[in-house]
């Protein structure tokens, strides 16, 4: 347990907004992330409001102001800078690295590197919006690429990391004040194109794979929030130790989180049958990543980057161990191998044209209020 556990953790302490003491709130009193909102179908200025049970509080009213969360809209909770996706799970890098490369699934930096590559900040939507399905480089079997649009379209179930506090550049961030960096965490959800990413990865890695469009969603939910589920840091046996620059004795003891990520989907038949989403797949957080956030930061800034205010950080795929906890679809359908049954009679192995994802985040324990993350949602529409 933390030592920086304080009054505002108490799992007894209650609301005078009565949806922030229901027991399966994303949002209660011991939670009050920050996002930017308006009034749903007004044009009013994006503003900075607070979650608290299903209202918005309006920061710059700060008075009886309660907006309802069903009659608000959100934006991207912050103007976004840069944007670096980072590639912490392990699992997910065996699974995949064993479809492209069998003999050997993982390459040998893996486990000493905190892998990640620079991607595209103006292509990061907020929850909920729409997006095409992308086009690129397709190569097939003949010997000159095509145009077309992806057939193999994925989702990534991934927390955003939101940078806080800028460093000057040449200035690397040691780990004891690494979090102190760090402003909060949301969901993210970084759509690949998985034909595409095939033939265009070599030698540089994902561009027009990735690019077309990442999902954010929309309150950033504190770390001083997340406190009470934070567990140490651990590997197998056999796994190396960090690199000293990677070390702390405060990541040891406290730099994991235990933490559930799920990822629903809902095709638009099932939509237009009335149907719930159908949950593809379960991970905690604990058992997924192999670096810790502070971890990121730390090797992002050691060659002296300037991290900014507003800078955003994905985690990579989450997945576990297991064959059904697969974070992605290339997973979960083997490579396309194995087609997975959804209600109906459907089945998927990549996603199809009107199919809703959303990810949806928390964290529990007894003895502690359940905190969560809100939901990350986007639907895929036809290609332009």
């Amino acid at each position: 347990m933390s030592a920086r556990l304080d009054a505002t953790h108490d799992p007894a302490l209650r609301s005078w907004v009565a949806s922030a003491n229901a027991d399966d709130t994303d949002f209660p009193i011991q939670n009050l992330p920050f996002g930017r909102f308006r009034r749903a179908g007004s044009s009013e200025p994006w503003r900075i409001g607070v979650a608290i049970g299903d209202q918005v509080l309006d920061l710059r009213a700060l008075a009886p102001c309660l907006v309802p969360q069903a009659r608000a809209e959100t934006a991207l909770p912050c103007e976004i800078g840069d944007y670096t996706d980072f590639y912490t799970g392990i699992h997910h890098a065996t699974t995949v690295g064993r479809l492209f490369r069998p003999e050997n699934p993982l390459l040998p930096n893996y486990r000493w590197v905190p892998i990640g590559y620079h991607g595209r900040a103006s292509s990061i939507v907020p929850s909920g919006t729409p997006f095409r399905r992308p086009s690129g480089q397709l190569k097939g079997a003949a010997d000159a690429p095509a145009l077309g649009p992806s057939a193999r379209l994925d989702y990534e179930l991934e927390l955003g990391v939101l940078i806080g506090a800028d460093n000057a550049l040449g200035e690397p961030v040691p780990m004891a004040r690494a979090e102190e960096a760090i402003f909060g965490i949301a969901l993210l959800n970084d759509w690949s194109a998985r034909d595409l990413q095939a033939w265009e990865y070599q030698p540089l890695g994902p561009f027009l794979a990735k690019s077309f469009a990442t999902t954010l969603s929309p309150w950033v939910v504190t770390l001083d929030a997340l406190e009470p589920f934070r567990a140490p840091f651990e590997r197998g046996d056999g796994e190396p130790a960090p690199l000293p620059y990677l070390d702390s004795p405060h990541n040891r003891a406290h730099g994991a989180l235990d933490m559930t990520v799920e990822a629903w989907l809902r095709t638009a038949a099932m939509r237009e049958r009335g149907e719930p989403a159908v949950r593809l797949s379960r991970v905690n957080v604990r058992e997924a990543a192999y670096w810790t956030l502070a971890q990121l930061v730390a090797h992002h800034t050691v060659n002296g980057c300037n991290l900014r205010a507003g800078d955003v950080f994905g985690s990579g795929t989450l997945s576990g161990p297991r064959p059904e906890e697969g974070g992605s679809l290339l997973e979960l359908s083997q490579g396309g191998k194995v087609a997975i049954a959804l209600p109906g009679g459907e089945s998927r192995t990549f996603l199809q044209d009107g199919d809703s994802l959303v990810l949806k985040a928390w964290c529990e324990r007894p003895g502690a209020r359940r905190i969560g993350l809100g939901a990350c949602e986007g639907t895929v529409l036809p290609a332009g």
